[in-house]
């Protein structure tokens, strides 16, 4: 008994995009009319960009002396991947991952891993110091701290209890 079926109701195709393995790649933005203004892009291009945005996923920790976010970065080196702060509390991790080159004599069977640009932004707290914000990748993980300020906690005073 397979738990997937091989075919469907419309024409062979499995089309499922709950179905990690499935042979569509489920595109909110497919069919979608873009009519000029800022959201106007090339269907091709806008695709596969939001392949990439929704692929890079990033963690975000805070720890009582920073705020880490961590990215699995596989395929990219240091240089083609950018941190950066803008507007004063935004942190911004972008880069592109490119398309394999193709050889006239290859046949692809299946291409799964995304490329294209990658874009993602965080609003940083207020306790963040975000001139002092460090970036290192190393085995394809991009590692980003940035500081916290220590929050000064009031001085407590003991009172001697009389009586």
């Amino acid at each position: 008994m397979a738990l997937i079926p091989s075919s469907s109701f419309f024409g062979g195709r499995r089309s499922n995009i709950f179905d990690p393995f499935s042979l569509d790649i489920w595109d909110p933005f497919q069919d979608f009319p873009f009519t000029g203004g800022a959201l106007s892009a090339p269907r091709s291009e806008f695709s596969s960009d939001t392949a990439a945005v929704a692929n890079t996923r990033i963690d975000w920790k805070e720890t009582p002396e920073a705020h880490v976010f961590k990215a699995d970065l596989p395929g990219l080196k240091k240089e083609e991947v950018k941190v950066e702060v803008e507007e004063g509390r935004v942190l911004q991790i972008s880069g592109e991952r490119n398309k394999e080159k193709e050889e006239k004599n290859d046949r692809w069977h299946r291409v799964e891993r995304s490329s294209g640009r990658f874009l993602r932004r965080f609003r940083l707290p207020e306790n963040a110091k975000v001139d002092q914000v460090k970036a290192a990748m190393e085995n394809v993980v991009l590692t980003v701290t940035v500081p916290k300020e220590e929050v000064k906690r009031p001085d407590v005073k003991a009172i001697d209890i009389s009586g």
